[in-house]
């Protein structure tokens, strides 16, 4: 009976290592397409297609991003600068308010979570955030405009409750107050140090969302020396876009030493690469941080 249970565990991991190894192939294989694409000859992407190896192999869609280093490396600096002073700033305001929201000797904590939740389900517009950004708190062309508008996030604040709640059993914060730990001391030297996977969650989704964030740059930025990566990037694609219509507009090949194609691959690993070198640091906190943030919650 031991020899079959082993067989059909044995049977059971070789199907589940399969399927697994299939899932991640699957996964890799556009970014090892749009890889492939950055690294061939425009005019052999176009007439050939995509391949997951290049056909003939040329640096030309690197070359034209790269042409001026001095933009690119200035967007990469304001990309990192309001990704890493933005993450780090709404760790902290999101820790403490997930910690004071999930305590239950704070008196108004149902009140202020029905407001949190409730900006979830209606908001005050377009219009009015950008009137009240630009015209009253003056942040046009500054970092703070880049960094500001996202630092609170009602879902990231429920998720951070939900895990500090699951995380920190209430009877820790108890004892630590008859020891007498105030209650920053009990944030910073017991909450921050059980609630690592729920940071580190929480984390990679600012990460995230500051590092591929164009949108703040296209409506408060005016100086070009300001843009952000993904914006910076946006506007050479429509650049190329517009010469090679004008072009075809035309009549003149006004684009046809341009690797169009090519081009926008080689923006994509620009853009995406960096950050994906975050998420080994993270993953083994991020399936953690998710899955007892949600069960408990």
């Amino acid at each position: 009976m031991k020899i079959k249970e082993d067989k059909y565990a044995g049977l059971f991991r070789f199907i589940s290592y399969t399927v697994i190894l299939l899932t991640s192939l699957a996964c890799l294989f556009p970014f090892l397409l749009i890889l492939s694409a950055s690294l061939t000859r425009n005019e052999a992407l176009i007439k050939d297609g995509y391949y997951p190896f290049p056909r003939e192999f040329s640096f030309e869609a690197y070359e034209l991003v790269f042409r001026v280093p001095d933009q690119v490396l200035r967007a990469y600096g304001v990309t990192t600068l309001t990704t890493v002073v933005g993450t780090l700033l709404g760790l902290f305001f999101l820790t403490m308010a997930g910690y004071v929201l999930q305590r239950k000797d704070f008196k108004y904590r149902n009140f202020f979570s029905f407001l949190i939740y409730f900006t979830t389900l209606f908001g005050g517009g377009l219009v009015p955030w950008y009137i009240l950004l630009t015209k009253y708190l003056r942040l046009t062309d500054t970092y703070a405009v880049l960094i500001f508008p996202g630092l609170m996030t009602p879902f990231l604040i429920i998720l951070m409750k939900n895990f500090i709640r699951s995380a920190v059993p209430e009877e820790v914060s108890e004892s630590a107050k008859v020891d007498g730990a105030n209650d920053f001391t009990i944030y910073y030297r017991i909450v921050l140090h059980l609630s690592l996977p729920g940071i580190a969650t929480v984390g990679l989704f600012l990460a995230l969302a500051y590092w591929n964030d164009w949108f703040l740059s296209s409506l408060f930025i005016n100086k070009q020396s300001m843009y952000q990566l993904q914006y910076y990037l946006y506007n050479v694609i429509n650049t190329i876009s517009f010469i090679t219509q004008m072009g075809a507009g035309t009549g003149v090949s006004l684009g046809a030493s341009i690797p169009t194609e090519s081009t926008k691959m080689a923006m994509a690993i620009v853009a995406t690469g960096p950050i994906l070198l975050l998420y080994p640091f993270v993953q083994r906190y991020f399936v953690k941080g998710l899955t007892i943030g949600a069960v408990k919650g």
